[in-house]
């Protein structure tokens, strides 16, 4: 099945909507290198296309729960990939300009994410699924570990503008490709937009499993994730001396997420709920490496472990939700799942900052620790997170 064209469209898809979503800010990060903008106005356009995001999210649960799933991508891809050469055209002219078109590009983002995961269900039969995931994540941290040095190496040869313009190539790759899903059927009869957002709230809270892991997920990406990226750097100049621990902990994480991803596609363990949350808690290594004197080597291991640790909670999270969550609800309720977990980094980014200039780095990162250890632990309480069933 994972071999099937089927399944390699929608692989592609998918990998080429993350490699579109990953590469913009990389490559405006290039564009402030050169000048052409300031760290200002990359900070205004990225927070424009977050904010795109979050509020696309929501509306693309329901439109892709309303319709075939493989339309909201096709349009959602084609809004993306048509709003991203605006970005190029205002670089260095406008920032009003770009700040609009990265709203429209994030709202494309967000429409996807929900729409993909529900295609994912209805493209790759149920026995299957937990590879397919796997796959998929699996390309999306090849990517961070390869397009880096891929980008920096175009960046010699071609101007900034046309790689922005590349990204919206991706869009377009993503937009056309994915194939369509099995027929299922769509309720002739709409009610308002809340109305059936909440039929999705109602479905989530159906499943405690999933309100449990959902709410450690959050805490954990707000709390441990948010203050490590603010912290990380500070660390590895004022403790080491030298970038060096930055880019190796960096990319200890994604190697770790590739192991972890490898890991979670060959085995299939008795209690998988348990087991994905005590993935999940890995990620509180990282703070306490970052809070503790130890050596550098024991700070990059901290992030391997945890790389792995949340591909071990991914990929049966996001397997177990395509098994349980009605097919009709599936979108509504991972726009929930985005929205929440992926919606609130930014917030504790924003929240980690200050607290750290108010309180001291140690007491931000003895909270952050304890936070990600306890969140997976209170939501293992959960009867029915023993299995995410």
């Amino acid at each position: 099945m994972l071999r099937s064209a089927a399944f390699l469209r929608l692989w592609t898809g998918t990998t080429a909507s993350g490699l579109a979503t990953w590469a913009l800010p990389f490559v405006l990060g290039f564009a402030v290198l050169e000048r052409s903008m300031s760290a200002v106005a990359l900070g205004v356009v990225l927070a424009a296309r977050t904010a795109g995001f979050l509020v696309a999210v929501p509306v693309a649960g329901v439109l892709a729960d309303r319709h075939p799933r493989r339309r909201v991508v096709l349009w959602a891809g084609l809004v993306a990939a048509l709003a991203t050469p605006l970005i190029a055209v205002g670089l260095g002219r406008s920032v009003v300009l770009m700040a609009v078109a990265a709203a429209v590009v994030g709202a494309g983002q967000g429409a996807c994410r929900p729409a993909f995961q529900a295609l994912a269900a209805e493209v790759v039969p149920e026995g299957r699924r937990r590879r397919a995931n796997a796959a998929m994540t699996l390309a999306v941290r090849v990517t961070t570990l390869v397009a880096p040095s891929a980008t920096a190496l175009l960046a010699l040869v071609v101007d900034t503008s046309a790689l922005v313009v590349g990204t919206a190539v991706l869009w377009a790759v993503a937009a056309l490709l994915p194939p369509a899903g099995v027929d299922r059927v769509v309720p002739a009869a709409r009610r308002r937009f809340t109305a059936e957002f909440l039929d999705g709230v109602r479905e989530a809270r159906g499943h405690p499993w999933f309100v449990a892991g959902l709410g450690a997920l959050t805490a954990v990406i707000a709390t441990g994730y948010s203050a490590t990226g603010v912290v990380l750097p500070l660390v590895s100049r004022d403790r080491y001396g030298t970038g060096a621990v930055l880019a190796a902990a960096t990319t200890a994480y994604a190697v770790g997420a590739l192991v972890g991803a490898v890991v979670a596609a060959r085995h299939d363990p008795r209690a998988q709920g348990w087991t994905a949350l005590a993935g999940l808690a890995c990620y509180g290594f990282v703070p306490l490496g970052l809070l503790l004197p130890v050596p550098a080597v024991v700070v990059v291991a901290a992030y391997a472990v945890a790389g792995a640790g949340i591909e071990l909670f991914n990929v049966p999270w996001f397997t177990a939700t395509q098994r349980e969550v009605e097919p009709g609800m599936l979108a509504r309720v991972s726009s929930l799942d985005f929205l929440l977990s992926y919606g609130l980094a930014p917030v504790g980014l924003a929240v980690i900052a200050p607290a750290i200039d108010g309180f001291g780095a140690g007491p931000v990162l003895a909270v952050c620790a304890v936070v990600c250890f306890a969140a997976p632990a209170a939501a293992a309480l959960v009867p029915s997170s023993r299995d995410f069933r």
